[in-house]
Formats: C-alpha cells, sequence, structure tokens
C-alpha cells in the first residue's frame, strides 16, 4: 500500500504531502481544486507520460515521490521508496529506493503496484494481453501445474528451432565452416599439446638461459677453494701439529683446523661435480623456444592456456561431426521437435478445457455485475478460440480476449471500442469486483469513474468499489455523495491563496467534517437536511 505521497510543482500543487491509509481513500472537493492532479501524479510515477507544460508556473522542475509497504517483494526492508523528477529541459531522474533506474524500468515495477482507472485509461482491462491470465489467476490451481510443463516445453522448442535455424545455411556455407574447422583441429592436434608441459618447458628455459652464469660461478667458487682456502688450511695444520704437545688448547685449535679441511674437501667435490653436470645445450635451447613459440601461437588463437586449447578441439570436433552427419542430426532434432509439439499440444487442450469452464463461470459473474450497476443490456462475453494449426504461443495454443455489448441487438466488441467513459469504468469494476480475490495488484486508483452514473448506479459502484477496498488500498477521487459515503478516510481537496499564488490543500476529515462534504455535495448547499441525509448515506460505510 502507499503509505505517503509528496508532489511539488504539479499545477497548481506547489509541496503537498498526503498519508493515505488501508482500506477505502476518497478525495473529494471543489472544482480545479487539483484533485485530477494528484491523478496524473501517480500517473506520472507510474512512469506515465509527461508534459512540460505541467510544470509550475515559474519553476524549473517537478518531484514526485512515494513510500510504499511491499511485504514479500525481495526488498530488505518492506518500505520502498519510489520519486521521478522531471525538468523543464526533459531530464527524467527516476529512482527505486535510491537507485537509478529507466522511464521503461519504472513502469514495469510500478505495473505490479498500481492499477490506475479513469473515463479514459482503464489499462489493465484494456490490455487484451493480460486478459488470458486473468482467466489464469482466476483458475488458480486447476492450471499452473500443467501450464508450467508447457511453458518448459515452449522454451525447449524454443531453443531447438534455434538450432535448426542456426547451424544450417546453404552448402558453400557450410563447407567454409567444415574447411575451418578441420585446418583448426589438425593444427591442434600436430602440436600434440599436453597439460602441464608448457610450466615444464618455462623451467628448462630458464636453466638453460641461466646456465653460463651458474657454470662461471661454480667455477670461481671452486678455484678459489683450491688456490688459496684450502692449501692455507693443510699449511696451517702442518704450523700447529709442530706445536700441539705443548698445549692442550693447540690441539683442539689443531682438530678443528682438520675439520675445516676435510669438509671444504668434500664441498669442492660437490661444486667440482656440478660444475661437470651442468653443460649449455645450444639445440636443446633451440627446440624448447620453437615449442614454446608454438604453444603460444595456439594460445593466441584458442584458449588462454592448453586446457582450454584441449577444450576447444573436443568442441570443434563434435561441431566436425554434426556438420558431416547433418541428416541425421537434424532429423534427430526434428523428431525431438514433433515429439515435443504433441506433448505441448495435449497440455494446450488440458488447458484450454480449463479455460472455457472459467471463462464460463467468470462471464456469468461479470454480467450479474452489470446488472447490479444498472447495465442491464449489457452483454459481456469471452472470445476464447483454440489454434489447430498449431500456432504455438506461450499460453498454448489459445487466444482469448474480453468482448462487451451495451445494447440490445448490437454485437459484441472490443473492450477499446467502447465509446463511453461512464460504461467503460462500469465494465471494469464489474471485472474487478469478481477478479477482487485473486487481482494481485495491490493498490487500485479510480479517478471520477463515476461521471454520467447516478441513482441506482451510483450507490451499486460504490459497493463495489467497497468490496474491492476489503482486498486493496483504494484510492478514489469522486463527485458523488454515495460513493464518498463509503470511504474508510475521506480527504478534502481544495485551493487557497497565499502571497498572490494560488496553491492546492489537502486535509483528512473527521467524521463530522465528513458529514458536512458529504452534504455539499449531494444537494451543494449544507442544510439540516442534506445533513441528515449524509448521516444516512453514511450507515452504507459498515454494510
Amino acid at each position: 500500500m502507499i503509505n505517503t505521497l509528496q508532489i511539488k510543482n504539479i499545477g497548481i500543487i506547489d509541496n503537498i504531502t498526503i498519508s493515505l491509509n488501508e482500506g477505502f481513500n476518497v478525495l473529494t472537493g471543489e472544482t480545479g481544486a487539483g484533485k485530477t492532479l494528484i491523478i496524473d501524479s501517480l500517473q506520472i510515477l507510474a512512469g506515465g507520460r509527461f508534459s512540460k507544460e505541467m510544470i509550475r508556473k515559474g519553476e524549473k522542475n517537478s518531484f514526485v515521490e512515494m513510500s510504499v509497504s511491499l511485504p514479500n517483494h525481495g526488498f530488505e526492508d518492506d518500505t520502498v521508496i519510489i520519486s521521478r523528477e522531471i525538468s523543464i529541459t526533459g531530464k527524467n531522474i527516476c529512482k527505486i529506493n535510491g537507485r537509478l533506474v529507466t522511464v521503461n524500468q519504472l513502469r514495469e515495477f510500478m505495473s505490479k503496484i498500481i492499477d490506475i482507472h479513469g473515463q479514459h485509461d482503464n489499462q489493465s482491462i484494456l490490455n487484451i494481453n493480460t486478459h488470458i491470465e486473468l482467466i489464469d489467476e482466476y483458475s488458480g490451481k486447476e492450471i499452473i501445474k500443467i501450464k508450467n510443463e508447457y511453458k518448459k516445453l515452449y522454451q525447449k522448442r524454443i531453443e531447438i528451432k534455434s538450432e535448426i535455424d542456426k547451424n544450417y545455411g546453404d552448402d558453400k556455407l557450410k563447407q567454409r565452416k567444415l574447411d575451418l574447422l578441420k585446418y583448426q583441429l589438425k593444427e591442434i592436434d600436430d602440436a600434440n599439446l599436453k597439460i602441464g608441459e608448457e610450466e615444464e618447458l618455462e623451467n628448462k628455459r630458464k636453466v638453460i638461459r641461466e646456465s653460463e652464469n651458474i657454470v662461471a660461478n661454480l667455477r670461481e667458487t671452486e678455484n678459489q677453494l683450491n688456490e688459496k682456502t684450502i692449501d692455507s688450511i693443510n699449511i696451517a695444520i702442518k704450523s700447529m701439529e709442530k706445536i700441539e704437545e705443548f698445549n692442550e688448547k693447540y690441539s683442539k685449535i689443531l682438530s678443528t683446523l682438520k675439520e675445516c679441511y676435510y669438509e671444504l674437501e668434500e664441498v669442492s667435490r660437490d661444486i667440482s661435480f656440478f660444475n661437470s653436470d651442468i653443460c649449455f645445450n645450444e639445440e636443446e635451447q633451440e627446440i624448447i623456444e620453437e615449442r614454446l613459440y608454438l604453444i603460444n601461437s595456439l594460445k593466441r588463437k584458442y584458449g588462454n592456456n592448453v586446457a582450454e586449447i584441449i577444450d576447444y578441439r573436443t568442441k570443434i570436433k563434435r561441431e566436425i561431426y554434426e556438420i558431416e552427419n547433418m541428416d541425421e542430426y537434424v532429423k534427430s532434432l526434428k523428431d525431438n521437435l514433433s515429439k515435443i509439439e504433441d506433448e505441448m499440444y495435449e497440455i494446450s487442450k488440458m488447458m484450454n478445457k480449463i479455460r472455457t469452464k472459467y471463462s464460463n463461470q467468470l462471464e456469468e459473474k461479470v454480467n450479474n455485475e452489470l446488472k447490479e450497476l444498472e447495465m442491464k443490456n449489457a452483454i459481456f462475453k469471452i472470445k476464447l478460440e483454440f489454434s489447430e494449426e498449431r500456432q504455438f504461443n506461450i499460453n498454448g495454443l489459445d487466444c482469448l480476449e474480453f468482448l462487451i455489448s451495451t445494447n440490445v441487438g448490437s454485437e459484441t466488441t472490443q473492450l477499446v471500442k467502447i465509446a463511453s467513459g461512464g460504461e467503460m469504468s462500469r465494465i471494469m469494476l464489474a471485472i474487478k469486483s469478481v477478479l477482487v480475490d485473486i487481482d494481485k495488484i495491490p493498490v487500485v486508483i479510480f479517478d471520477e469513474i463515476d461521471t454520467g452514473v447516478s441513482g441506482i448506479a451510483a450507490i451499486s459502484i460504490g459497493e463495489k468499489i467497497k468490496k474491492i477496498s476489503k482486498k486493496h488500498q483504494v484510492i478514489c477521487v469522486t463527485h458523488l455523495a454515495s460513493i464518498a459515503a463509503r470511504g474508510d478516510y475521506n480527504y478534502y481537496v481544495c485551493k487557497e491563496v497565499e502571497e498572490n499564488e494560488t496553491k492546492t490543500k489537502v486535509k483528512l476529515l473527521k467524521e463530522e467534517e465528513v458529514l458536512l462534504e458529504i452534504a455539499r455535495i449531494s444537494s451543494g448547499n449544507i442544510t439540516e437536511i442534506s445533513i441528515n441525509h449524509a448521516k444516512e448515506l453514511r450507515k452504507m460505510r459498515i454494510a
């Protein structure tokens, strides 16, 4: 439901904030005070068109924002803030919870939140594409399961048809593609790639590139040990042997020197072995470089690494097989397609049977509602056609549309062709009343749908709207006392002059003020008789 609605700089509206409530919210007031501008603002917020002439005189932009409670809609918080700002230059800024969205995204989002109905604006009912969805929702669980099965098959059918269309052009294109794939396969196969070999080659190349440097340093180390260090220690040992008998400390020093001598001799032998083991092989280096160049060349064409190249080889080998065995492959696709279409046909017949059943029920209920709305000559009809030619669509083989005849003897026609706004509004209200339990849109807005209606029909309209308000938040602009009297919350819209400027004001009325407003709109004057009449009408609110 809408919690608050803020409107800035639209028409004579300067800056107003309206707090709305659950149930039946009624807007009444003076002619030209801005009631329609409030509905226009909701239309703008719903992604509707906007004329820069609507921007308040002297201002550079208009702004509309609403706070909506949307439990179980996937938001962290149940409260969602939706806004739209339009500048005099035509720039649009649309936001949902502070996130920028396009006008189309805003329109799509809001189509699931508010449903606006006016004299010539009954979008949800006039949209033929929604009619079959409404019947399916009305059918409930009886159709949901098989419709979901159908949709899975429908998607699979699209994929198979796309596969058939995508791969099989003329013979020349096919041959070109086959030649290219075979060339790629041969190039990869000739390379005889192995997982992990690139890393192994890189390591070998690194060793070869550093081998000269390694050998030079090993030789220098060996030379230094032989020429200086070991010989020097050997001389020192001989000198200490001459005096070791004179002091135990000399003997210990001699022992340490001998240990160093033997260890350095062993190190020298190891270095000599390492040195002889490392040899620079120019031929091997060339082979490694060529192999790495080949791998890198294949990586540029077929993948980021050897594993991806091998995966690509598997893919193109499969494509080659499919092209070379095309007739067989196409036949298997077509056989599968035929099987799926047979399943879809059977499910479509089941859905048609269910829709026929519930269309008949809906027709009867809507026609009863129309009689209560003083449209006794109107006939509501649901046209349901089944395509035996198997022209499958997302809903099966059914084409469904709501039709109406408003006069005795006239043929049924599309709802959109109804000329009278008053008739259209009552037809919409009749359908809405029947579908109230399954309609998932939380907010329903009625803008002067009572125009040209009076007497029993007006009372019946009030009853229907009240019924809808039990399941949805309703916002209704009305001029009829019998409808205003049923409001749970009544708002008075007026205009005031402040600092030589006309501005719209909106006030939530207390009960005694509601009675005075009902009295005013019922007779034009507030008298004891009109107040008593208002009290009688007000009693209908709890009926």
